[in-house]
């Protein structure tokens, strides 16, 4: 007598899956299981939940089982599906290239919020996936965006999101350690999501971070400041620097805000992340000398 043989379901292999995921070490969301098999599948979540009932194909079953392993060793959804989602565009991403994190979206607002002229010229210091050049062209279909970074892998990853989202002809890369070579004076505007963690802080990020994304777009080489540094310095020397909207890290707020007002800039704008943690930093020179000249007048 022959045995008969159990057809998978999508919904019995999402449950096997979530089981796992739910004693995982690092606590990953159990959801994460429907977010695989939908990318395996080409189903969103509502549509592979409405066919849960029907059975799995035998590829698709070991192709989702690969991917769940290495899921469970901490590696990012992201880059097992091969794209994030970032302020409503979805973006190509792999270990090439930090993963763009809601509270980077704060950038975006804070740069769109400052009134910049028609054809706008922005420079991107450090683009990694290209996340904030590419949006910015979106958002402002008329500026023109210069995006550099020293990762050679990096710049290809985000000229890739850059022809994806039909904006290649108006992002402009070049490979460079931050505005080493660029005439500053000639932008509009300056954005960045630079590295700020620092060296002795490595350790105590989660394994996803610490073992899957790029050290050298997470760790500032010095100190947590040395990069967000080293941008402010730069921009200082040039008499005509434009607008500076940066990301910065937890804790930051008043040693740059010291480093600023030495600089003779002046933070116009800070911006709290979900959590409450100021994120985003917006530094004028034009407005510290509007400042400082009226203070000189008073008196």
């Amino acid at each position: 007598m022959t045995g008969l043989t159990v057809q998978t379901t999508i919904e019995s292999e999402l449950d096997r899956a979530r089981q796992r995921l739910l004693v995982a070490p690092f606590c990953p969301p159990t959801r994460e299981a429907n977010l695989l098999l939908g990318h395996i599948l080409g189903l969103d979540e509502a549509q592979l939940l409405a066919h849960d009932s029907e059975p799995l194909a035998p590829a698709a079953e070991l192709e989702f089982a690969r991917l769940l392993e290495r899921r469970l060793l901490g590696e990012p959804v992201a880059y097992l599906v091969g794209t994030k989602e970032f302020y409503g565009y979805t973006f190509q991403v792999d270990r090439r290239v930090l993963i763009p994190r809601p509270e980077t979206e704060h950038l975006i607002g804070a740069a769109l919020s400052l009134g910049l002229p028609d054809r706008a010229r922005i420079l991107d210091l450090g683009t990694g996936s290209g996340c904030i050049a590419v949006t910015l062209a979106l958002e402002l279909p008329s500026a023109r965006i210069t995006a550099v970074d020293l990762s050679l892998g990096a710049l290809v990853v985000a000229a890739a999101n850059a022809d994806r989202h039909g904006v290649g002809d108006r992002v402009h890369f070049a490979a460079a350690h931050l505005t080493t070579g660029l005439a500053l004076e000639y932008f509009d505007l300056i954005v960045s999501n630079p590295p700020y963690i620092g060296p002795e802080e490595l350790e105590s990020l989660s394994t996803e971070i610490r073992h899957f994304e790029p050290e050298l777009a997470l760790i500032a080489p010095l100190d947590s400041l040395s990069v967000l540094t080293s941008i402010m310095r730069q921009c200082s020397r040039v008499r005509t620097a434009p607008p500076l909207v940066l990301e910065i890290g937890y804790g930051q707020l008043d040693d740059l805000s010291q480093l600023a007002e030495r600089m003779h800039f002046q933070v116009t704008t800070v911006i709290e992340d979900y959590s409450g943690i100021p994120r985003t930093l917006v530094l004028d020179r034009s407005a510290a000398s509007k400042a400082s000249n009226s203070s000189a007048v008073g008196n």
